[in-house]
């Protein structure tokens, strides 16, 4: 094994002993209960089953059957989670067939980054995330289940309810993905029709056209954003069936393997020969496996939040300085856009998860000891058919498309592209797998601004036409749910187009729609709790070192007073005033941005 992953993963490992002995304690001493519903009284079990079918009812009643929770983020106004309307039938059928049972433990909300990007609903989608870990905890509350499916794919979404799964880390648990959509228009033509939008030279009907035969249908969107680096990054895990993340909705494949993860969780509950619980799945192996997926296929920056919040909800402590040393020691292997032109779709047919986890395991860049929710980590190398109907797994081969995934002994970058910046600024993320090498390093002079609202306002009144560092900041946590800031990005690639030196320091995200414009983002401390961005002004210099991983401004910062601008605003409307608490008791990105946990890490 590479010495770098092996190093990282044994100081995981090592400074989480304490938190992570006493998360294992906890789940053992849940796990010692046996079937929980056994200890329920005949009242509470007449209210567990009220509503079940005479046949569904005595096998719930029957102790020696499983009955699985489905935890949903159905609702048929998104796309990536209209397919989950079909998918608890499809499991009780799967269940009933081998005389277990399953019932749809509650539902959490779903929301979608792209409908309220540049809304007020943006400040409720980091917030969401914890808000879905919660219900999933009421969901299982009812103590009546011995394994979980989670349904749900996208950006909060899917950490959230591994998040709240997690303190039910007794129980088997597995995902169970949706699949992407067709792929619609190139995203070299997406990003050309909105950056052309931006600088008025076509019409609000030409972008709609757009967007439409972008987003087109039910399934995952097929750029390579949070939502797909949630499914990737979850099976390296082994939290899913092997090769199942990319599979389309509605086909038999995608059917055959529902059936199959739902039948093998059942088959892992507490008194099961082969029981198998979520917190010996979720462990400092598993969790560095994912981190080096994330790295190898230049994902989402928004798992430098979330993983951070899922590993301490299994009790273990990760940092950003874990990311930099895995980073450095994990090539780029894959190019999806926005790293590439290709879509998920294109990066599924040239072998998908399971090949770019054969090319890591051969480079020993894979804890292959890690306990996955289904077989061994060697399965997670093969990828799934249908043989005369019947549902295989074979090795998975090489790239069959050297453009989206290398050939063996390639790399498309040495590094894993995501370097965390250090200095008089605070600490920040930067993605760089899509920035080219001449920006990598920008010094320029600051443009100050509170909004990206203001920053287009800036834009359109021509103010923006130079060499600059756009500051975008009061966008963390605890100003205002810490926003994407995706408004921003075909207003500095107009600027990047037309020659200027531009670079973006914020303390809000962009998620994985980061791009070739080099971008610091969640610096920290934020400004809202007296960060170094809240006493920067228009003109200080400022440097963005990406090769070095710094980010500095020539100026005495101390000598100043900050700005405290009013956001009293920010937090009313569209339900924001609800999430006054989570403003104020929220931790830093660099700690999860999480309500549920301290950040303390003592």
């Amino acid at each position: 094994m590479n010495s770098v992953i092996e190093k990282v993963t044994r100081r995981i490992a090592e400074r989480s002993r304490k938190i992570r002995q006493s998360y294992i304690q906890r789940m053992k001493q849940q796990a010692s209960n046996g079937k929980v519903r056994t200890s329920l009284s005949c009242g509470n079990l007449a209210h567990a089953v009220a509503a079940c079918g005479s046949e569904q009812k005595d096998r719930i009643l029957n102790f020696t059957t499983a009955n699985v929770a489905i935890v949903s983020a159905y609702n048929d106004m998104l796309s990536a989670h209209e397919p989950y309307r079909e998918y608890p039938t499809k499991i009780k059928q799967a269940l009933n067939a081998m005389g277990h049972s399953a019932q749809v433990a509650g539902g959490v909300p779903a929301m979608c980054d792209g409908v309220t990007q540049g809304q007020p609903g943006m400040d409720l989608s980091l917030y969401s995330r914890d808000v879905i870990a919660q219900s999933v905890a009421v969901s299982l509350s009812h103590n009546t289940f011995d394994a979980t499916l989670l349904l749900g794919v996208c950006d909060k979404i899917a950490p959230g309810q591994l998040i709240g799964a997690l303190s039910f880390g007794h129980l088997p648990t597995a995902f169970i993905p949706s699949g992407p959509m067709p792929t619609g228009i190139t995203n070299d033509e997406k990003v050309k029709v909105r950056q052309q939008y931006v600088a008025g030279e076509v019409g609000q009907e030409a972008l709609q056209k757009m967007e439409c035969n972008a987003y087109h249908s039910p399934g995952t969107c097929t750029f390579y954003g949070t939502a797909n680096t949630n499914q990737l990054v979850f099976e390296s895990m082994g939290l899913m069936l092997p090769g199942s993340a990319f599979i389309p909705p509605g086909s038999a494949l995608r059917d055959a393997l529902i059936a199959e993860a739902s039948v093998s969780i059942a088959s892992q509950t507490t008194d099961a020969p082969a029981y198998r619980p979520l917190w010996q799945v979720v462990d400092e192996r598993s969790l560095v496996n994912g981190l080096v997926a994330l790295l190898a296929s230049g994902g989402s920056t928004n798992h430098s939040i979330h993983m951070i919040a899922v590993a301490r909800a299994a009790g273990l402590i990760l940092t950003w300085d874990d990311f930099e040393e895995l980073s450095q020691a994990v090539p780029l292997l894959t190019r999806v856009y926005p790293n590439g032109k290709a879509d998920i779709n294109q990066f599924q047919q040239a072998g998908g998860v399971p090949v770019l986890l054969s090319e890591l395991a051969k480079r020993g860049l894979l804890n292959m000891d890690a306990i996955p929710c289904y077989g061994t980590m060697e399965n997670y190398l093969q990828s799934p058919e249908l043989v005369d109907g019947k549902l295989i797994w074979q090795d998975s081969g090489v790239s069959r498309d050297a453009e989206v995934i290398v050939s063996p002994g390639q790399v498309f970058a040495k590094t894993g592209g995501l370097k965390v910046l250090s200095g008089n600024l605070g600490r920040a993320v930067i993605k760089i797998s899509a920035v080219a090498e001449e920006h990598w390093v920008t010094t320029a002079p600051a443009i100050v601004f509170d909004s990206q609202y203001d920053v287009a306002d800036a834009y359109k009144r021509g103010e923006l036409n130079k060499d600059a560092i756009i500051v975008v900041r009061f966008n963390g946590p605890s100003a205002n749910g810490m926003p994407e800031l995706h408004m921003l990005m075909p207003i500095l690639g107009n600027l990047q187009k037309a020659g200027h030196q531009v670079a973006l320091v914020t303390d809000g995200r962009l998620s994985g729609a980061s791009g070739k414009i080099p971008a610091a983002i969640h610096v920290t401390p934020e400004a809202a709790k007296g960060g170094a961005l809240a006493f920067i002004e228009n003109g200080d210099l400022i440097t963005v070192d990406a090769r070095e991983g710094s980010i500095s401004v020539d100026t005495v910062l101390s000598e100043r007073n900050g700005s405290h601008p009013d956001l009293t605003l920010q937090h009313f409307g569209c339900g924001r005033e609800l999430f006054n608490g989570f403003r104020q008791l929220i931790s830093s990105a660099e700690q999860g941005a999480s309500i549920l946990f301290p950040g303390d890490h003592q």
